[in-house]
């Protein structure tokens, strides 16, 4: 199989002409289209309202129904756009792959998705929505033909919004943890969830929203049985100041360098996912910050997100990176973790 980010530009949140000119143009199969992760500009009803341009467009070229779109593409979409952030979205694209030129023995990136059951309002930010959202990254994994858990790079979560937000995303970043074994699921009790800090996962970013009736699951890593060119590869900054931990996950996916990339290596980055959270402590190494004391203190979130996109975007080169912010047990408090996607040489 062949796997494939596409990324286009909105210019409002409802904006699917970039996606609707590749399927005109038919650089783009309707059916290939997995999953759709945006940075949308506003609040929920942005996010709805980019959600329902989708549907609208997929369901017309597909020929289904809004609700079986809906059902079979998650749908990711991640709002409230700070700084210097570039409202985008990223096609999610498999295809099967009937070229044997330019096949490799080597891994590849890859992606698989998978969704619970519709979450009952009792279930939300509980220990059965940690089991659901394990057996759904384990369906994931399979999906993308990942055999190793070495080899999962990236976990994105999108979630039903629940009691206050929090308590479900924690679930569901725990969840992902037990699957990938960073966590033992034994360690986990109720009192757990946002609450014990010392259990996390480095690899999952989660986000919720209203819109969301399941947890949908995007698992992201390299395959020996994915005829891509590109690579994925993960890091923690440990804080948003350091640049050596980012570094060091663009040199897990394979753009090794001494200081700063090359203009050819920033043209080979296909897109960074990134999760921060600056805004989940009050200080960076040692100095406080204000973003909970500030007049912007109701918009912590956005900012956190907003410092890691001018810091990465300095290192690529590219506003539109992939920001979600979160410190529900994704990563060390005050970490910003990052999957970065490289096209191979």
């Amino acid at each position: 199989m062949n796997y494939q980010l596409v990324r286009c530009d909105m210019d409002h949140p409802g904006d699917v002409s970039s996606l609707e000119k590749l399927l005109d143009e038919e650089q783009v199969n309707a059916s290939d289209i997995k999953a759709i992760i945006a940075q949308t500009e506003g609040d929920g009803y942005s996010r709805g309202y980019a959600t329902l341009a989708f549907l609208d467009l997929l369901s017309e070229r597909l020929y289904i129904s809004k609700q079986q779109v809906f059902d079979t593409i998650p749908m990711m979409m991640i709002g409230k756009t700070g700084g210097l952030m570039t409202p985008h979205y990223t096609l999610f694209i498999k295809s099967e792959d009937g070229e044997t030129e330019g096949t490799t023995s080597e891994k590849r990136f890859a992606f698989g998705v998978a969704s619970t059951s519709i979450l009952q309002k009792d279930e939300i930010g509980t220990l059965a929505q940690v089991d659901l959202v394990t057996e759904a990254v384990n369906q994931a994994m399979a999906d993308a033909g990942i055999e190793s858990l070495d080899d999962v790079k990236c976990i994105e979560v999108k979630c039903p919004w629940g009691v206050g937000g929090s308590l479900a995303k924690a679930a569901s970043a725990l969840g992902a943890a037990v699957a990938l074994q960073e966590v033992d699921r034994e360690d986990i009790t109720e009192d757990s969830l946002n609450k014990d800090h010392s259990l996390y996962s480095n690899k999952t970013s989660v986000s919720a929203g209203q819109e969301q009736v399941a947890a949908r699951v995007i698992v992201m890593g390299n395959s020996s049985q994915s005829t891509s060119d590109c690579y994925i590869g993960a890091g923690v900054m440990q804080d948003a100041l350091d640049l050596n931990g980012l570094q060091e996950a663009f040199v897990d996916a394979g753009l090794k360098t001494d200081s700063f990339l090359t203009p050819e290596q920033q043209e080979r980055v296909v897109n960074v996912f990134v999760n921060a959270g600056a805004d989940a402590i009050p200080t960076v190494r040692g100095r406080r910050h204000t973003m909970h004391t500030d007049a912007l203190a109701m918009h912590a979130g956005i900012l956190a997100k907003a410092a890691a996109n001018a810091v990465v975007g300095s290192y690529v080169g590219e506003t539109r990176i992939l920001c979600s912010a979160g410190s529900e047990h994704q990563g060390p408090q005050g970490a910003n973790l990052i999957a970065p996607v490289v096209r191979v040489n």
